[in-house]
Parts: C-alpha cells; sequence; structure tokens
C-alpha cells in the first residue's frame, strides 16, 4: 500500500486534501494518506484531517524547515500540496524528486506563477475575456507552477460569472482531476515509466 503526504498551508478549508482522503478510502486511489503537514496548528484543514483520524505534523516556516519537512513525510511514496503556496525548500525537492504533485486552478501554463493564487486566479482568468478555465495538476520543482503538466480539466468560463462563481466550477474538477493525476503518477511509479 502506498503512503501519501500532504503539505496544506495556513488558511485553506481543506477541500482538495479531503478529497484525496476520500478518494483513498474509496479506493480510486491505491494508497492512504500517512500525514498531514501544517504551518500552523488549528486550521480548518487541520481540524478536518484530525476528524478523519489522519495524523497531523505542525512544521512552522522558516530557515530549517527544509530538514524537519523531509522528516515528517518519511515514508511517504507522493507528497501532494493542498493550498501550499509557498516554494518547497531544495532539501524536500531532492528527497522526493519527481514524486511531488500540485493542483492549480487554471489551465497552465496561463495564469501561472508567482503571487497567482486562489481567486487571484480567477480573477485574472476573467479579466482576459478568454472562453474556458480549469485546472491543472502539475508535477513541483523550483519554480512556482514551473513543473510538467500531469492532467488537466476544463470547465466554461459563462456571460456573468463572478471570481466565486468560477471558482466554484474549477473546485469541482479539482476533485475529481486530482485523484486521477495522484492514481496515474503512482501507477507509473509501479510501472517504472515515471518521467521528470
Amino acid at each position: 500500500m502506498h503512503t501519501l503526504g500532504i503539505l496544506v498551508g495556513p488558511k485553506g478549508r481543506g477541500s482538495n486534501m479531503a478529497a484525496i482522503a476520500c478518494a483513498c478510502a474509496e479506493g480510486r486511489i491505491p494508497a492512504r494518506v500517512g500525514v498531514i503537514v501544517s504551518p500552523v496548528d488549528g486550521t480548518p484543514a487541520v481540524e478536518a484531517a484530525r476528524e478523519m483520524g489522519i495524523t497531523v505534523q505542525v512544521v512552522p516556516t522558516g530557515n530549517d524547515s527544509g530538514p524537519r519537512l523531509v522528516s515528517a513525510l518519511q515514508g511517504c511514496d507522493l507528497v501532494c500540496l493542498a493550498g501550499y503556496l509557498r516554494l518547497l525548500p531544495n532539501e524536500v525537492l531532492r528527497a522526493f524528486q519527481n514524486r511531488i504533485l500540485n493542483i492549480h486552478p487554471a489551465l497552465l501554463p496561463r495564469f501561472g506563477g508567482k503571487g497567482m493564487y486562489g481567486m487571484r486566479v480567477h480573477e485574472a482568468v476573467l479579466a482576459a475575456g478568454v472562453s474556458e478555465s480549469g485546472c491543472t495538476v502539475h508535477l513541483v520543482n523550483e519554480r512556482y507552477d514551473g513543473g510538467r503538466i500531469l492532467l488537466q480539466r476544463r470547465v466554461p468560463v459563462l456571460p456573468g460569472d463572478t471570481p466565486e462563481t468560477l471558482a466554484a466550477r474549477v473546485l469541482k474538477e479539482e476533485h475529481r482531476a486530482y485523484p486521477e493525476a495522484i492514481a496515474q503518477v503512482l501507477h507509473e511509479l509501479e510501472a517504472g515509466t515515471q518521467r521528470a
């Protein structure tokens, strides 16, 4: 049985984390969630993880967070970011090379990069006047949203959309896309066919 570690941020609700945990419990991902790692305690995501009976480790951000994150994630086959908005320390990128995934609420490479997260992304999509948006699951490297794209799901941008209505439509697809991509990467790892 594979083991996933999920890194959550200081503010998120934890909906993608919960979607991953549910997909594991339902057998859609051939793995279990071993640990949730958060920079702060008491967040909605942390409380949700505890309610689901998942181990939580708190690793505050700071100069020495790299080795502590690697230690907290020991034994994990894959690391999934769910609302974790910082660049990962080099120690983590090396320890889990090509085994760290993130989901972004737009169709990368557009509307990605430093500072592009949450409602800012949906505001930018609407300001650009594009006809569709969606979500992208990608591998994580040393650049914001810069790793290999694994999977995308698309949604229409509708007349009269607000950042909030678009975000809700994209989030539904995130909850489908992330488990699908995780299962795909685990299959690649088992088959020895994963590429950077």
